[in-house]
């Protein structure tokens, strides 16, 4: 199955901000959204709080106008944020006093967040999760199901 196009794009975005040390969950540059739109925090117009999955006026008519950024809809760039800040241990929608991670940088941390972050744009997309890593230790036969080449 071949993997979608803003699929593709959105992972390689969240690849390269996770090693570059771009990824901060508080920052709307540099959040998982924030990364797969390029950097830039215009989509934080969509909603009126951090994390939220409710879309405000400007978001809905977004929606009803089927808006797409790189690829994504409004709806489904809050559902990324929200996973994205939940998975990284943030008490949602996203306020200066409600739970959250002593160090948002901290790469176990951001790592949680990625993992959860794929794992829906998969499910967006009627993919397979590319994090799944269980099939590489299945058995047929007492051998390994599947052969890994170098």
């Amino acid at each position: 199955m071949k993997t979608p196009q803003r699929l593709e794009e959105a992972i390689k975005k969240l690849y390269l901000a996770y090693h570059d040390n771009e990824l901060h969950p508080e920052c709307c540059k540099s959040c998982a959204v924030g990364n797969i739109l390029d950097r830039t925090d215009s989509w934080q117009h969509l909603s009126d709080h951090h994390g939220s999955l409710k879309l405000n006026y400007l978001g809905n008519v977004h929606q009803m106008l089927n808006r797409r950024f790189n690829g994504y809809t409004p709806q489904e760039l809050l559902q990324v944020e929200a996973t994205f800040l939940s998975a990284c241990g943030y008490q949602l929608p996203f306020k200066r006093y409600h739970k959250r991670p002593e160090n948002p940088q901290d790469k176990e941390v951001l790592f949680n967040g990625l993992c959860a972050v794929i794992t829906l744009l998969c499910q967006l997309d009627n993919v397979t999760n590319v994090m799944d890593y269980t099939k590489l230790f299945e058995v047929k036969n007492n051998q390994p199901k599947y052969t890994l080449t170098y």
